[in-house]
């Protein structure tokens, strides 16, 4: 049977998402910031998807501002809070594990002249602490640290690392990368302390091309878009309003019987890891437990290949992935990989597989299978 394992890539669309998302396309097409009820139809739309995303997070309605996805989110985020505090100061932190639309922000973000640091995590994908206590500074003006890790599910201590750069420096603009966690953990910004927040739709099952970015009323950031001046100046454009609204049922979905469907995310993960710890010559990278994601396990595999054993498990129905998918047509290594210290042989032969609320076991035990006939095969032709 078809195994769809790779849902940190991308989910399927529910059916509720699919149903409002073509109710927006045929019944609210107007133009949102058109004055004529056409365009106050389309704008009550965007006004309720506002609401509800604000009231799940315990937030301000107009401290949510929609983008095109999470890279868009983590751009506007950076670029524009150090282009908006440079005068208090220019250095900047972050980890060696972000996503490339975070460690590419800020290799250009150091191309204009700030101090870009970044952190160093323990082999389970942790920030060090003493790492941060040390590099926080009373001039670090933003810090940057993703709440769950892409690729090996690493889940960072948000409220922790909240208190040490609060301690330095109170007025620290302090960014969370929340794409692969939003809709798997209930996250409230103000209590976490955190500034500003990305999400991206098609990680939990809304349209790829909708998010949004969380951003505190007190905090100071710069647009990067210009134009006619929509979501208050700070990101120009008009607004997809079917992706939005298609965004705002997905999360209310995520969060109806949350604790259930965490719950069983989890137990999907047991079922898979307990499966993968009997197969010979395999490694899971970062906590396999409970202490990190519910929805990611990262697999080495000795002897084979990641792309030839992504490759054969196609052949056979089951989709997983070899890293990041936003950058796995790129031959280069994990940056995460690399942070977290695995063997240089375990560097190209890692794969991730990802659940979603759709997942079911029968697809795991699929997966399973697959591996335990194709590993022995491959070894063999590779002599290993």
């Amino acid at each position: 049977m078809e195994a769809y394992l790779d849902n940190s890539a991308t989910t399927k669309v529910s059916e509720r998402v699919m149903e409002a998302v073509l109710a927006a396309m045929t019944d609210y097409y107007g133009n949102p910031s058109a004055m004529h009820s056409m365009g106050v139809r389309a704008e009550n739309k965007v006004r309720e998807a506002r609401e509800l995303l604000a009231r799940l997070m315990k937030v301000g309605e107009k401290e949510i501002y929609f983008t095109s996805g999470g890279t868009e989110a983590n751009n506007m985020a950076l670029i524009g809070a150090a282009m908006a505090n440079r005068r208090a100061g220019n250095r900047i932190l972050t980890t060696q594990i972000e996503h490339a639309s975070v460690s590419n922000t800020m290799a250009y973000l150091k191309e204009q002249g700030f101090d870009i640091v970044a952190l160093p995590v323990d082999s389970y994908g942790q920030l060090q602490m003493q790492a941060l206590r040390e590099a926080m500074t009373e001039d670090t003006i933003l810090v940057s640290v993703m709440y769950v890790n892409n690729e090996i599910g690493a889940v960072e201590p948000i409220e922790e690392i909240n208190h040490v750069i609060r301690a330095v420096n109170p007025s620290v603009a302090f960014h969370v990368d929340a794409i692969q966690a939003f809709g798997k953990y209930k996250i409230y910004p103000k209590r976490l302390g955190i500034d500003l927040l990305s999400v991206s739709g098609h990680k939990l099952h809304a349209p790829k091309g909708v998010g949004f970015l969380y951003k505190n009323d007190h905090v100071k950031v710069k647009p990067i878009l210009f134009g006619g001046g929509q979501q208050d100046g700070l990101r120009s454009g008009t607004l997809n309003v079917p992706g939005i609204v298609g965004l705002a049922v997905a999360a209310e979905e995520s969060y109806t019987d949350f604790d259930e469907k965490q719950k069983r995310l989890y137990n999907l993960k047991e079922l898979f890891v307990t499966g993968i710890q009997k197969i010979e010559g395999t490694k899971i990278n970062g906590y396999p437990g409970r202490e990190s994601a519910p929805h990611i396990v990262s697999v080495s595999f000795d002897g084979v290949r990641s792309e030839v054993l992504l490759h054969v498990l196609e052949e056979q129905e089951v989709y997983v992935s070899a890293g990041s998918a936003c950058s796995s047509h790129k031959a280069s290594i994990s940056p995460t990989f690399k942070a977290l210290g695995l063997e240089k042989k375990s560097l190209d032969a890692t794969l991730r597989f990802s659940f979603s609320t759709f997942t079911t076991e029968q697809e795991i035990c699929s997966a399973l299978e697959a591996l335990r006939e194709t590993l022995p095969v491959l070894r063999k032709v590779t002599g290993r």
